[in-house]
Parts: C-alpha cells; structure tokens; sequence
C-alpha cells in the first residue's frame, strides 16, 4: 500500500452491519457514536431505515455528519446457513455493508452477526488475498505478562499443515503490527511439548514451522509445541491451531474467566471483614476484570482476506463495538491486509523456488 492508497483508505467510511446481533441496532448505533467521539472517523451503518433513525434520534445525533444509513431489507440470523444466506440475501445487512468494501465505497467491514455469514462474507464478497488457502481468524487473549494471539479461533473447523502454518505467518504479523512484538515467539498448540505429541495435523505441522523459521528469521521464533496452559502464562506471542480447538478454547476462556470473577465476588460479600478488605484491593480487581473482559478487545480479524473484516462477539454490547472500530483502525493504520499480501507472496515464491 502506498502512502497515497493509506491516506485514501483513511478517507473513506467503516461499513458496520447492524442488524445480525443479539441486542439489536441500538447498540451498535451507540457503540459507533461513542467511537466518533473516541476516535473520529466516518461510517455507513447499514439496516433497517427506522430503526437507526431511531436509534440515532434517541441519541441526539439525527443527521450526524460522520455517518450514512444505508437501508438493509433483510437481517442474516444466527440461525440461517451461512453460505446460503450470503448467497441468498443479496438485500441483508450484512451482504449490502460487505459490498461498500469491496466496491471501494468503504474501508473495512465489522460485524456482531453469525460469524459463519461474516466469514463467507469476508471470502466471497472481500476475496482472499492470493495465495492464502484457508483466511483464520485471530483473537487477542490476555496472559499473565501481557498479551498473545490465538489463530485460528473459528474459521475451519478442519484444517491442513499448512492452513497451520499460514495461520502462523498472518499471525506473527498481527503480532508484529498490532502488539508491537518485534520478534514473536509462535507456538503449535498440541497435547505435549515433544514434537512426537499430538494428533496427525499437528505431527504433520511440526517440521513445516521448524523449516519455514529455521530458514526465515523475519517470522519470528519458533517454540515448537505449546500445551493450554502456555496459552495465558504468557510463554508464547502467537499460538497456532485448527478452527475446531481454538474455538472450544475461546469459550472456555471466557466461560471460565467471568466465573473466576463471580466467584469472588460471592466469596467478598460472605464476611463484613472479607467486604472491608475488599475496598483495599478494588482497585486490583477492577484492573484483572478489565484485562479479561472481552469488550475490551472488541473484535476478531479474519486474517487472509483483501480488506479488515472484524468479526464481534453477537452479544456485543456499545463498548465492544467501539473498540471494534478501535481494532479496525489499527488494522487500516498498520495495513495489515497489505503486511499479509506481500509477506504470503514472498513465503509461497520462496518455497516454489526450493521445491
């Protein structure tokens, strides 16, 4: 990307799909407002007409500047086929905010919808970028020294070695661009550390990852297997996996982290004492829930496709879209579609050349 295509990109609109999550319109249209207040930028929100007037009059920003409604006639349910709905809901939200990208009328496209739908979206209607098999999304996770990158968390449910081992170049580079990791340290998550564990996929991996950064520096450093718990004690930058494992792992995570926060709270409030000593560390605690609230990081990039494509949780709420639109102008200012093109060019030319 140029710097002229950077500075056109930045010009135009965010699309926002604003009908295919769980709490409705509202949400997202307050969630994209307090994203202009944050972060400026211009938007076309897409849906059903009277509901966003709606949303938007009940908020005071009738006629708001920075965004464009654009009337959707159809909504892709979270329980409608993803493929077949993209295909045939030519008039949904979804499809119609998917188009502005790839006709050039807007930037990105964020989603809280069925995230099967935004991943047939983002490949059929954004395109995969040439030369990637398999786009993966990717998802920030909190650890205990800072942050990782999970891929893939959802996209394919079956992968091949190297669907893995792409996933670990689109990965080390959102590792790169967006954690500012210069040297990212990639694991393949497996059953055991031994590079004899784990199932066919991940024996099969292995040696790719071992050549692929044995050869080339430029990806990062190879752990070699990585078992759940490296996952949050911050052992590695970037874990790789099929769509299958990584999606059970996220749910888990989050499952497991608002329990964890639950339980406290109830242990707290059982004594006067636990209560008073619980005003001393409030400050603690209110900084480990922030750190494991999934609002925070806002959404999940499909890595592999031409344009920023994030996908949210479908229980988003405002603070997850606005962050959503945080991630996506960090994915724009870092051009990270770009970043995967040249880099997935390079590996496949290089490895033409030695074949």
């Amino acid at each position: 990307m140029t710097a002229a295509d950077s500075t056109r990109t930045f010009d135009l609109p965010i699309a926002v799909d604003a009908m295919g999550g769980d709490r409705g319109p509202e949400v997202v249209v307050e969630g994209v407002l307090d994203a202009i207040e944050n972060y400026g930028g211009k938007f076309l929100i897409v849906g059903n007409r009277k509901f966003l007037y709606d949303a938007m009059s009940a908020r005071g920003a009738s006629g708001h500047p920075d965004i464009t409604i654009i009337h959707a006639e159809d909504v892709i349910t979270m329980e409608d086929s993803p493929v077949d709905a993209v295909r045939d809901k030519t008039h949904s939200s979804l499809v119609l905010a998917a188009r502005e990208v790839r006709e050039g009328r807007a930037a990105a496209l964020i989603s809280p919808g069925n995230t099967g739908a935004v991943l047939a979206a983002g490949t059929l209607l954004l395109g995969r970028i040439r030369g990637v098999e398999r786009p993966g999304i990717a998802t920030i996770l909190p650890t205990a020294t800072d942050h990782s990158v999970l891929i893939d968390v959802g996209a394919n449910v079956d992968s091949r070695a190297t669907h893995l081992l792409q996933f670990g170049i689109m990965g080390s580079i959102y590792a790169r661009a967006i954690l500012s990791i210069a040297d990212p340290r990639v694991g393949l998550l497996s059953i055991g550390e031994e590079r004899t564990k784990g199932n066919e996929l991940t024996k099969e991996a292995f040696p790719l990852f071992e050549r692929l950064f044995a050869e080339s520096a430029h990806h990062g450093r190879f752990l070699g297997n990585v078992e759940g718990r490296d996952i949050v004690n911050g052992r590695a930058d970037v874990i790789v996996c099929d769509g299958f494992t990584g999606n059970v792992v996220l749910k888990f995570g989050e499952g497991l982290a608002f329990t964890f926060i639950d339980l406290i709270r109830s242990r707290i409030k059982a004594t006067p004492l636990r209560k008073l000593g619980a005003l001393l560390v409030r400050g603690a605690f209110a900084e480990m829930k922030k750190k494991i609230d999934y609002t925070e990081y806002g959404g999940a990039p499909l890595l592999g496709v031409k344009h920023p494509c994030i996908i949210c949780h479908g229980s988003s709420g405002p603070k997850a879209i606005m962050n959503a639109v945080r991630v996506t102008r960090e994915a724009l200012q870092f051009d990270i579609c770009g970043r995967i093109e040249r880099t997935i060019k390079t590996f496949n030319e290089e490895s033409r050349n030695a074949s």
